[in-house]
C-alpha cells in the first residue's frame, strides 16, 4: 500500500508567524496518525497544496506516480473541495488498482479525530479488500467516487441520490 499526501485541510497546520493555516511541506499528521497502526505502508509526499489550488499538472503527476508503482492499491489524502474532481480524473485512467481518497473538514491539529477516523477508515476498507476502483471516505462512508459528493452548504459529503 502506497499513501500519497497531496496536503488540503487534513495536513493544515497554523504559522503563529503570519497568524495563517498553511499546508506545510511535510507528512507529519500522516505519520502521527499512523504510529499506532501496525501495517506495511509506504508514504509519499506529493503536491502539499490546498485543493483548490490543484491543476490538471498536479493530478496528471498523481497519476504517473500511481502508474509508476510496484502497489495496486492507494490511498491519496487529498483536500475537500476537488477531491471528487480527482477521483473522476482517476477513475479514468485506472481500473486495475484500489485507490481511495480521503481527507478531512478539519486540520488534525485542530481536531484529530475526524482525520484520524477517515484515514482509519480507508486503511480498513484496504484490508478488506475491495474490487478495483477509485472511492472517496469520508464522513463513515466509503463508496466508489461518483456515488458521494461534499455538500458545500452542509459541510459534509453525502450519498447521491
Amino acid at each position: 500500500m502506497l499513501i500519497l499526501n497531496s496536503g488540503g485541510t487534513f495536513n493544515n497546520r497554523y504559522n503563529p508567524l503570519n497568524a495563517e493555516l498553511e499546508v506545510p511541506y511535510d507528512n507529519n499528521a500522516i505519520e502521527r496518525i499512523l504510529q499506532s497502526a501496525h501495517i506495511d505502508y509506504d508514504l509519499a509526499g506529493v503536491v502539499y497544496k490546498n485543493s483548490l489550488d490543484m491543476d490538471m499538472n498536479d493530478r496528471k503527476m498523481l497519476a504517473s506516480i500511481i502508474m509508476e508503482s510496484k502497489d495496486d492499491t492507494f490511498i491519496i489524502i487529498h483536500g475537500t473541495d476537488t477531491m471528487n474532481i480527482t477521483a473522476e480524473f482517476l477513475s479514468e485512467i485506472f481500473d486495475d488498482r484500489k485507490i481511495i481518497l480521503t481527507g478531512s473538514m478539519k486540520p488534525f491539529e485542530i481536531d484529530n479525530v475526524e482525520a484520524s477516523l477517515n484515514l482509519g477508515i480507508a486503511i480498513g476498507f484496504i484490508k478488506s479488500n475491495p474490487q478495483n476502483g477509485v472511492y472517496i471516505t469520508m464522513n463513515g462512508f466509503v463508496q466508489p467516487c461518483q456515488n458521494i459528493v461534499k455538500n458545500r452548504v452542509l459541510g459534509k459529503f453525502e450519498l447521491v441520490k
